[in-house]
């Protein structure tokens, strides 16, 4: 990142860890509601290289809570549009993007051939999520985990933990099971102890309800966490 966009970085961790912050590589899966917030503080921080995996394209449900979404970007691959994004944001940065659905079994190898020295799981699919984190510490790569931001409003429980410690969420739960059935432990994660709420069914909407200040804000805690792991900042 040039001297001139990081110099307010600078101030709070040294030119020696925005050195460092350039030579590092984190992939990202998911650049919805939590992973566009993580990739984009990853960006902004300095990483050198992002490598993001997502196969999904912006609709207009998305508007309200993703960073790559607005009118223009309706129908376009969000891998695609957060690249031009975040070479806007930072011209030196390398983007390498994948616009695919994360399936193990057609994506051998992707995590530990990637050269990543941070792997974020921003995902909402179970089994992806198992075999991302999986894969992640076969091959002694970092891994965090996102869990569940749906139906909330209250982004200041969030907090990070490892996967064993966590409660509430329904998600981690699921996770906890998963991972100890895989003998993986000490995953870590950053998870609500906010309730799901009910959703409310109005008519034409579906899916999971959310809003804007909550996904973000786990995205930055997720995103906060990576980087002081890789300058080994307690």
């Amino acid at each position: 990142m040039r001297e001139e966009y990081a110099q307010r970085t600078a101030l709070l961790l040294g030119w020696d860890k925005v050195e460092a912050l350039a030579g590092k590589t984190v992939l990202v899966f998911g650049v919805g509601g939590v992973g566009s917030f993580v990739a984009e503080a990853l960006c902004r921080a300095g990483i050198g290289r992002l490598i993001l995996v997502d196969g999904d394209v912006y609709d207009p449900s998305n508007v309200n809570r993703q960073l790559g979404a607005t009118v223009p970007a309706i129908g376009r691959p969000k891998v695609e549009v957060m690249k031009e994004r975040f070479l806007s944001i930072n011209p030196d940065i390398e983007v390498e993007t994948h616009h695919v659905f994360y399936l193990p079994a057609e994506r051998p190898g992707l995590v530990a051939q990637s050269g990543a020295d941070y792997v974020v799981d921003a995902i909402d699919t179970v089994a992806a999520k198992v075999d991302i984190i999986a894969e992640a510490y076969e091959a002694g790569i970092p891994v965090i985990s996102a869990m569940g931001a749906g139906n909330k409003l209250h982004p200041e429980l969030f907090e990070i933990a490892e996967i064993e410690k966590t409660s509430v969420d329904p998600l981690a739960k699921v996770m906890r099971r998963e991972l100890k059935k895989r003998n993986i432990r000490r995953v870590k994660v950053v998870y609500s102890k906010e309730t799901p709420r009910p959703v409310r069914r109005e008519e034409g909407c579906s899916g999971i309800g959310s809003i804007s200040f909550v996904p973000s804000a786990a995205g930055l805690i997720l995103a906060g966490a990576v980087i002081r792991d890789l300058l080994q900042i307690p």
